[in-house]
């Protein structure tokens, strides 16, 4: 299904029956060939089609006993269905892969057929591993060939906006290898020498807190670099919690777009509490 059109396309079309794109200033000086400005033309008119990967196989102990994390309710729908939402809405984004419970993705089929999405926005259900990292893995592995870009999303950041998903979209389409949306942190943050739960822990560092920013999701890559981190950082203890991260380990450059206070991650039950308090807010001002 092809992505609806956007202000970029539109604009890679006013060009199409240009007979080459202005140089940089970086080409002109370097003595860029009309050869080699064709090349770039091309692959900049080469459509970018976006799907969002959304890893829904954990449990969520911290919630407390019940159905998976993912599948509790807020608001009376659940909390995935909110995140599939979140990332539909986006008219970049034309298809989402949910990567269920290995024992649960007939479960997870069945509830999202009762929450129909827009047209435009196709929805595939594929079965999850152990770790959040094989999951997004086989989220990537059943992905079109015409796919990309791809976002990585929490089903636990039901409510992020859709400006921050078009933010992170859009960042990759510049030419991002890898974008995450984060906030600054506004806690000091101290580095500790970890001890059993509960015992004193000896405090070894306090980092700049202006330096340091919380990430949050969807994390948009080019495709090609996260299958690379996929295929090459090797899975370690319960795996990486960080698509991100993985990235930065082949070396790849990762840059952060302005986060949101909304896109925050259900953990523990007060989260919940907040979240309910956030769906309130949004219906009295624009009936969402």
């Amino acid at each position: 299904m092809a992505i609806p059109n956007s202000a970029e396309e539109a604009n890679l079309n006013a060009n199409a029956n240009s007979d080459r794109a202005p140089l940089t200033t970086s080409e002109s000086a370097s003595g860029a060939t009309p050869a080699r400005t064709a090349v770039r033309t091309a692959t900049a008119r080469t459509p970018v089609r976006t799907a969002a990967v959304i890893p829904a196989a954990g449990r969520g102990v911290r919630l407390g006993p019940g159905a998976p994390k993912a599948l509790r309710a807020l608001n009376g729908t659940p909390m995935l269905i909110h995140a599939v939402r979140a990332m539909a809405v986006s008219r970049a984004v034309s298809l989402v892969v949910v990567v269920a419970p290995a024992d649960g993705a007939a479960e997870v089929r069945n509830l999202l057929d009762e929450y129909p999405l827009a047209d435009r926005t196709d929805v595939l259900v594929v079965p999850g591993g152990d770790t959040r990292q094989e999951s997004v893995r086989l989220g990537l592995a059943a992905l079109p060939a015409d796919i990309t870009a791809v976002l990585v999303h929490d089903a636990a950041r039901p409510l992020v906006p859709v400006d921050t998903v078009d933010a992170v979209v859009a960042a990759v389409r510049a030419g991002a290898p890898a974008v995450v949306p984060a906030l600054p942190v506004t806690d000091t943050v101290k580095q500790v020498e970890p001890r059993p739960a509960g015992e004193p822990e000896p405090v070894v560092g306090t980092p700049e807190r202006a330096r340091l920013r919380a990430v949050q999701t969807p994390q948009g890559f080019d495709r090609a670099t996260l299958a690379e981190a996929h295929e090459r950082v090797a899975l370690e203890g319960d795996g990486a919690t960080d698509d991100a991260g993985m990235v930065e380990r082949l070396g790849v450059p990762v840059v952060l777009v302005p986060g949101h206070e909304e896109a925050f991650k259900v953990t523990r039950p007060l989260d919940l509490v907040l979240a309910e308090a956030v769906l309130a807010r949004r219906r009295a001002n624009d009936g969402f």
